[in-house]
C-alpha cells in the first residue's frame, strides 16, 4: 500500500492531535466506566444478591445495548458529525455510571448499565471517523490501533485506580467520584472538539429518511470487506473482553485460588500486553498491509492453544508461569480486532465510514454478549466449574474461524480493484 498522500486527505499535524486527544479522552472515559464491573463483580453479587447468570446479566444488558446501537450510531455519525454524538455519548455514560454508584436495587442498577452501554456506544465509532476527517489515510491502522491502546489504558485505570478506591472508600464513593470524569470530557468536547479541518468539509450527501438508512446498511453490507472486518472483530475480540469485563476475577479468584492482589496483577498484564502489541500491530499494519490476515489468524490460534492449556491442565490448578502466558497472549486480542476496520475501512467511501465501521464492531460485542450469558449459565448447571464454563470460547472461534475463511478471498480480489480504481483516479487528476 503506497505511503503517498492521496487527493483531497486531510493535512494531519499538530492541530489534528490535538483534537482527536479530546475525541479519544471521551472514549478513554467510557472504556474506564465500562470495564468497572470487571474489577467490583464479586462485590456487585454481595451488594445486589445474585447469583452468577445474575451476576452476567449486568454485563449482558451492557454489550447488548452497545451492539445493537453500532448500527445506529453508525449512520447517526454519517448524518450527525463527532462532535454532537460525542457529546451525547458523555452525557448517557456519566449518568448511568452515577446511577450505577445510587441504585438501590438490582434492577435499577441493570437500568444504569444499559444506560451506560448507550452512551458507551457513541464513542468508539465516532473517534473512528474522527481520525479519518483530520488524518491521511495512510496513518489509518495506525491511529486506529492508538485509539484502541487509549481505550485499553482506561481499562488499566479501572484495574489499579478504581478497583483501590471500590476497597478504600466504598461502593458509592467510588463510582459517583469517578463519574466527575465523564463531566470533564463532555466539557472538553462541547468547547474545543471540531469535526474535521477548514477546507476538508465532507461533500453534502442526500439523508432521505428510510430510504437512506436502507442504502448506507446495504452498500456497507454488500462489501466483503465490511463482512470480514465483522468477523475478524467477533473471532478474536471476545475472549480477551469476557475475561476483562467479568468473568477473569471469579476465574483466578475462585477456580485458581489466587488473591485478589494477585489476580488484579494479571489482569493488569492482559491490559499492558494489549497496549504494546497494540503498538506492534499497527505499526505492522500500516507498513505491511498483507499482514493484516496473518497477524488475525495467528492471534486466534495462539488463544485457542494457550487457553486449552489452561484449563486442561492436569493438576487442580494451572501454574503461575501458566497464568501470566494466558494473561499476556489474550492482551493481543483487542489488537488484533482491530484489525477488523482495516478491512472494513477501504472497502467503503468516506460517507459510509460510520456505518461500515459500526457494522465491523458489533461483532466482537456480539461475540462477548454471547459468551458472557453462556459461561453464567454453565457455572449455575455445573456447580461453578470454570472448564465446562469456559470451554465455550472455543465453539464461539470455530463459528467465527469459518467465516473469515469463507471471505478472505472475496475481499481482497475487490480491495485490489478499489485499489486500481484510485490509482487510475488520481493519474486523471490535474496538477
Amino acid at each position: 500500500m503506497s505511503n503517498a498522500t492521496l487527493p483531497g486527505d486531510p493535512p494531519g499535524g499538530r492541530r489534528a492531535i490535538a483534537v482527536w486527544c479530546i475525541g479519544v479522552t471521551v472514549y478513554f472515559v467510557a472504556v474506564i466506566f465500562r470495564t468497572s464491573l470487571g474489577v467490583a463483580g464479586l462485590d456487585a453479587a454481595d451488594r445486589f444478591h445474585v447469583n452468577a447468570s445474575a451476576l452476567s446479566t449486568f454485563s449482558i444488558l451492557q454489550l447488548l445495548v452497545y451492539a445493537g446501537m453500532q448500527i445506529p450510531v453508525g449512520l447517526l455519525v454519517d448524518r450527525l458529525g463527532t462532535k454532537k454524538m460525542l457529546g451525547m455519548g458523555a452525557v448517557l455514560f456519566t449518568a448511568g455510571q452515577l446511577g450505577f454508584a445510587l441504585s438501590p436495587s438490582y434492577g435499577t442498577a441493570l437500568a444504569a448499565r444499559a444506560l451506560l452501554g448507550c452512551g458507551d456506544a457513541m464513542t468508539f465509532i465516532s473517534v473512528l471517523r474522527l481520525g479519518t476527517r483530520w488524518f491521511p489515510a495512510r496513518r489509518g491502522p495506525m491511529v486506529a490501533q492508538l485509539a484502541g491502546l487509549v481505550g485499553m489504558a482506561g481499562n488499566l485505570v479501572s484495574t489499579l485506580v478504581l478497583a483501590r478506591l471500590l476497597h478504600s472508600v466504598g461502593w458509592t464513593a467510588a463510582f459517583a467520584g469517578s463519574s466527575v470524569a465523564g463531566a470533564v470530557a463532555f466539557v472538553l468536547v462541547l468547547l474545543f472538539l471540531k469535526d474535521h479541518p477548514e477546507g476538508h468539509e465532507p461533500e453534502p450527501f442526500p439523508h432521505r429518511g428510510s430510504a437512506y438508512v436502507r442504502r448506507q446498511i446495504a452498500a456497507s453490507w454488500q462489501e466483503p470487506g465490511t463482512r470480514l472486518g465483522l468477523w475478524v472483530h467477533f473471532t478474536t475480540q471476545f475472549p480477551a473482553m469476557v475475561f476483562l469485563l467479568l468473568w477473569g476475577l471469579p476465574f483466578l479468584v475462585e477456580a485458581q485460588g489466587l488473591s485478589r492482589a494477585t489476580a488484579g496483577e494479571l489482569l493488569t498484564l492482559v491490559v499492558l500486553s494489549n497496549m504494546v502489541v497494540g503498538l506492534v500491530y499497527g505499526q505492522i499494519v500500516a507498513r505491511h498491509h498483507a499482514a493484516r490476515l496473518p497477524l488475525a489468524l495467528g492471534t486466534v490460534a495462539a488463544t485457542a492453544v494457550v487457553w486449552a492449556a489452561t484449563l486442561l491442565y492436569p493438576a487442580d490448578r494451572a501454574p503461575m508461569w501458566l497464568l501470566v502466558v494466558l494473561c499476556t497472549v489474550l492482551g493481543a486480542c483487542g489488537p488484533a480486532s482491530m484489525i477488523g476496520f482495516d478491512f472494513a475501512r477501504p472497502a467503503n467511501p468516506p460517507e459510509r465510514q460510520g456505518t461500515a465501521s459500526g457494522i465491523t464492531n458489533m461483532g466482537g460485542f456480539v461475540a462477548s454478549m454471547t459468551t458472557l450469558f453462556a459461561i453464567g449459565v454453565l457455572l449455575d448447571a455445573t456447580d461453578d466449574n470454570f472448564t465446562v464454563a469456559f470451554s465455550v470460547v472455543f465453539v464461539l472461534q470455530a463459528v467465527g474461524l469459518s467465516q473469515i475463511l469463507r471471505l478472505r478471498r472475496r475481499a481482497a480480489r475487490r480491495e485490489r480493484e478499489r485499489l486500481v480504481a484510485s490509482r487510475v483516479e488520481t493519474v486523471h487528476v490535474p496538477a
